[in-house]
């Protein structure tokens, strides 16, 4: 017998200006339920569960919550009726603790003032809840890695003791490690009766967690069906409206081991503040190296060095061919050294969210653009135009904030920035990372051609297949260093999980 829903949106429309977000939307889930909400970017998902959330109002609709039609014009309400969401977009406080942030809505108080013991033991007790017990209640979470925030979200949801619980890409910023922890709670939680909803770009999650479907396409509710129902093909196809072959762009034949020419990069022992252990590295021009490994092994960190941006780093560094000192980004983005960075997470580090979609497009380019200090508005009109046509980003103004735009198209934005530039070496750190698997083939196809022209790419992904299907070669870090190179036949991901586990080094 079905279970009564718990919460249901009723024909549901939301319009930004001319731009449709929710077109007469239903939607309903049940207690005791994983529901996923699947759906390109911008085919509405986000729109619809900051409705619920109360971040939004509905211009029409109605919301359904145990029997009574309901409005929620702040998300407090939302969160006393029940609700909690844990956007992609984390909202913690950088500057304050762990158990401030975690308490920050509601703090336990005594005499007037916050009382710290008592919020520290409600924080310790919302950690253990969502399996993060190694987190300190008192650290500040500037200190804790995007993954550890993550967990710290988690946790601030967990604490409002929710009836509905809302997942906006959860565990996209995740260790593995971190996931497994994930999966188990809301397994749990789900045997304690509460409502999930889910939404995530990772159909392996979706078919491991998920007991109802729901796909969104242009605004539009398409299907709701129960998980397992049907395939990943047939489930894509209803989400992006159109047949489509998961498939990677082809690889071009392995670089001959003789094959003449200096690497567009080269490291020779670099080594970091402890973190990073003598890195030797060679990308060639027209080739993609992924750096593999658990998260927090030193990927980041290796980036960071060979952008400009860290301190002290100790080893060589040399372009094709000839030393050279990459003491800081300006240096590293210049036409001498050609060096882009896509950072992991685009809201804080890639874009500024508040400026329009042409300022960041042109923002990494400003020198290139610019005649005796003077911003030169037809040649920036000329490039931005140029890379919005051949990423295909799609906004209803260059002149709107991209802060309006979907989590695909940020990312078209943030990788378009350095197209400009026309780099010679990319780094890319997980640049999939919470979009949607049509704008993933678009940017695999894309890193494929800017390597065919001749660009050195490096890719760091925290997903597996990505390695496997964009990657010539493979560095597998563990504990900043490189523990294992996979290429052809051996770049399996059996290969990238013991690697990462540094199985094969303890084994001998």
């Amino acid at each position: 017998m079905a279970l009564e829903p718990i919460l249901r949106l009723v024909d549901v429309s939301k319009r930004y200006g001319g731009v449709r977000a929710l077109e007469r939307a239903s939607f309903a889930c049940a207690p005791g339920r994983i529901h996923a909400v699947l759906g390109e970017n911008g085919a509405g998902k986000s729109t619809l569960i900051k409705i619920m959330a109360g971040v939004v109002l509905p211009d029409e609709g109605r919301i359904v919550l145990e029997g009574t039609e309901r409005r929620f014009s702040h998300p407090q309400e939302a969160v006393a009726a029940g609700i909690a969401c844990i956007f992609q977009e984390l909202s913690l406080m950088p500057d304050l603790s762990v158990a401030d942030n975690i308490c920050i809505t509601n703090p336990p108080r005594r005499f007037g003032l916050i009382d710290r013991k008592a919020q520290r033991r409600i924080a310790e007790a919302a950690l253990a809840r969502a399996g993060a017990e190694d987190i300190h209640p008192l650290a500040p979470v500037e200190s804790l890695t995007l993954s550890r925030r993550q967990m710290v979200e988690i946790a601030k949801a967990l604490a409002r003791d929710p009836k509905i619980l809302i997942l906006d890409e959860a565990t996209s910023a995740l260790t593995t490690a971190d996931v497994e922890r994930v999966f188990s709670l809301l397994k749990r939680l789900r045997r304690e009766g509460l409502a999930i909803i889910y939404i995530s770009h990772r159909m392996k999650e979706i078919a491991e967690l998920a007991d109802d479907c729901s796909v969104f396409r242009n605004g539009s509710h398409v299907a709701t069906f129960e998980a397992g129902t049907r395939s990943d093909a047939e489930t894509i196809e209803m989400m992006i409206g159109r047949d489509i072959a998961h498939a990677f762009p082809p690889k071009p034949p392995p670089r001959a081991a003789d094959a003449v020419g200096a690497p567009a990069l080269e490291t020779r022992g670099l080594s970091w503040n402890n973190r990073l252990h003598d890195i030797d590295m060679a990308v060639w021009p027209g080739e993609i190296v992924g750096l593999g490994g658990l998260d927090g092994q030193g990927q980041r960190e290796f980036f960071l060095s060979l952008f400009g941006v860290l301190r002290g780093v100790a080893g060589e560094v040399r372009l094709a061919g000839h030393p050279a000192a990459v003491r800081d980004p300006r240096r590293a983005k210049s036409t001498r050294f050609g060096i882009a960075l896509v950072p992991e997470d685009r809201k804080t580090d890639g874009l500024m969210l508040p400026m329009s979609v042409k300022d960041n497009l042109s923002l990494a380019a400003l020198d290139r653009l610019s005649r005796a200090g003077v911003l030169a508005s037809a040649d920036e009109a000329q490039a931005v135009s140029q890379i919005v046509r051949r990423l295909s980003i799609k906004a209803p103004d260059l002149g709107d904030p991209v802060a309006t735009l979907s989590g695909g198209n940020q990312q078209k934005v943030v990788i378009g920035k350095w197209l400009i530039n026309a780099p010679r070496i990319l780094l890319l750190n997980d640049p999939t990372r919470g979009i949607d698997v049509g704008t993933k083939q678009e940017i695999y196809a894309l890193v494929r051609t800017l390597a065919d022209e001749g660009a050195a790419v490096m890719l760091y992904s925290t997903d597996y297949a990505e390695l496997i299907g964009c990657c010539d070669r493979v560095a597998v870090f563990y504990d900043g260093r490189i523990v294992r190179w996979l290429a052809g036949a051996e770049l399996t991901e059996r290969a990238l999980v013991s690697s990462a586990l540094n199985l094969e080094r303890a084994a001998a």
